[in-house]
């Protein structure tokens, strides 16, 4: 009952959180975003460079020993999860400062800046002889500080154990400095969440540790480092409940806000590397692991670098066999074009030599022409009968080619209002009447003015070049099913879809677009209409092309 109660406060908290809540929730758009942020990559690195540059340029006038040991940790820190290789020159240049100036506390922390990016880099040893001369209970201050560094040595250590008896050691210790930690930092700051939300993982209190962490999570603003590590901690929960679909979200949004925070020593981006190259999305799972291994050589932390070398050699295998059997698709489409061009060669020889046969057909066809000369004069009589026809016929085409222009003027006085419009926006435009012109962009009255003088306008053309339309399609429906037109309508929408299937438009696609209707509205309309038919539905268009003409009346 507990735990269900936990499941339950989880989806409450996962559902109020910001990040769920937005409108670019799905992995896809996330997935998008992330390819852009890692294109963007040098932005970002841009940016950090300039705040480092800002605090550099600030060391060279700072007057005191103690304003330089600041300004340097605050380079440190800057540096730390950036290039590991120049964290250090600072740290030492602090500890420089800090013997300088004999002052027992900045010594202390300028060690623990050493011992700490040691441990990034790689040098356990190092760190280690480092913290057993720091005596840290003169400091109270700093034992956070000083547990962390422990916990993530021993948590290192225990990741890269050979035997089971040191890494259950290294785990023991690991656990007990976490312990320290929870100690040592207040309820609700962010490392005893941090500390908390992953011994709750390890531990396999993984509903627990989500509950902590998203409730978390949106309290975090601009602080983009901070974010990345709350949302890789809420993946490893998830992943530790096998939901993969939420893993896989978080791992995104960690991803993201370690390369918008210049975060070079990161564990996000390679996880997601892994497990797309396991979903299959071998091109971004290459991408991914690319940027990785070139932001973990650049920040020269080694434990990164191990780690990712392991799997980049797997991405990279399949990566390779999707580009040669993409070659391979490639040729094969070069040899069927090919092949076709050949094909098609030779059927052009043989229209050439059927055009040949046909010189010499029309030949013979000539000769046959001068005995239906004499056919032609009985003909002729028949033709005078024809032309009766033809003068009822001309008259017609007439008819409609005086429809055409008035379309056509009528597209002209479109084209004026259109110009009127624009001279008009830039008039209030030039004005400055900003607030105006906004309010007459964003109404849409002038488009339904016009649409419904557009509707009419067609409407009044197709009933007199079919006056007898809407009796006659009437006609075409069952007893009861009648279309009944309001005062003053000439057509309603259903009769305008199939007046234009009586133009010859049959299309629901170009129906939609004429009518400004979705296209799901016109296959409704069609189908309740053919449900209506009197007689077979499935000719009722057919019986629809027919109204007006001469068979039909």
């Amino acid at each position: 009952m507990h735990m269900q109660l936990i499941r339950w406060l989880t989806l409450i908290m996962a559902l109020s959180s910001p990040c769920l809540l937005s409108g670019n929730n799905s992995i896809d758009s996330l997935l998008r975003k992330l390819d852009q942020t890692v294109k963007n990559y040098r932005e970002f690195d841009s940016q950090k460079e300039d705040s480092i540059q800002k605090l550099k340029n600030s060391l060279i006038y700072a007057s005191t020993n103690q304003q330089q040991f600041e300004i340097c940790g605050r380079i440190f820190d800057e540096y730390r999860s950036y290039k590991s290789d120049s964290a250090l020159v600072y740290a030492r240049r602090k500890f420089f400062l800090a013997e300088k100036s004999d002052n027992g506390l900045n010594i202390t922390d300028a060690k623990l800046n050493l011992a700490s990016i040691m441990v990034v880099m790689g040098m356990y040893k190092e760190a280690y002889d480092i913290l057993k001369k720091v005596p840290i209970s003169q400091y109270p201050d700093l034992k956070a500080y000083y547990f962390h560094i422990y916990r993530t040595i021993y948590g290192a250590m225990a990741d890269y154990a050979l035997s089971i008896q040191e890494k259950a050691q290294y785990d023991s210790l690991t656990e007990t400095y976490r312990d320290s930690l929870l100690i040592a930092n207040p309820p609700s700051s962010s490392p005893h969440i941090m500390v908390k939300s992953d011994q709750l993982i390890v531990q396999g209190h993984y509903d627990s540790a989500l509950l902590l962490l998203q409730a978390y999570f949106p309290t975090i603003n601009k602080d983009k480092h901070t974010r990345a590590i709350i949302a890789y901690s809420i993946s490893m929960a998830y992943h530790g409940l096998k939901d993969i679909d939420n893993e896989k979200k978080w791992l995104i949004i960690s991803a993201i806000n370690d390369i918008e925070s210049a975060n070079k020593e990161y564990v996000s981006l390679r996880n997601l590397a892994y497990m797309l190259y396991e979903e299959g999305d071998i091109n971004r799972a290459y991408l991914y692991i690319s940027r990785s291994m070139e932001d973990a050589l650049f920040c020269n932390a080694r434990l990164r670098t191990i780690e990712i070398s392991q799997m980049m050699p797997i991405i990279d295998k399949a990566y390779q066999h999707q580009i040669k059997s993409q070659q391979r698709t490639l040729m094969i489409s070069l040899l069927s074009i090919s092949t076709l061009a050949v094909m098609l060669l030779v059927a052009i020889a043989l229209v050439f030599r059927q055009m040949r046969k046909l010189a010499a057909a029309r030949k013979e066809v000539s000769s046959a022409n001068e005995q239906l000369n004499i056919l032609n004069l009985d003909l002729s009589r028949i033709n005078k009968e024809l032309s009766e026809t033809n003068r009822t016929l001309k008259e017609a085409n007439f008819i409609k080619e005086e429809y055409i222009g008035h379309y056509m003027d009528q597209c002209s006085v479109y084209i004026d209002k259109m110009d009127n419009y624009r001279k008009l926006l830039h008039k209030m435009a030039t004005a400055g009447k900003m607030e105006d012109l906004f309010h007459r962009i964003k109404s849409s009255e002038i488009i339904e003015e016009e649409l419904a003088e557009f509707f009419h306008n067609f409407d009044l053309t197709f009933l007199q070049l079919f006056p007898n339309f809407v009796e006659d399609f009437n006609l075409l429906l069952s007893e009861g099913e009648t279309i009944l037109l309001k005062p003053g309508q000439l057509l309603n929408t259903e009769l305008r879809i199939y007046a234009l299937v009586r133009l010859g438009i049959t299309d629901s696609v170009k129906i939609s677009h004429f009518l400004r209707c979705s296209l799901s509205t016109i296959y409704n309309y069609r189908t309740k209409i053919r449900n209506k038919a009197r007689d077979n539905r499935e000719n009722f268009d057919n019986k629809v092309l027919l109204i007006g003409t001469i068979s039909h009346n």
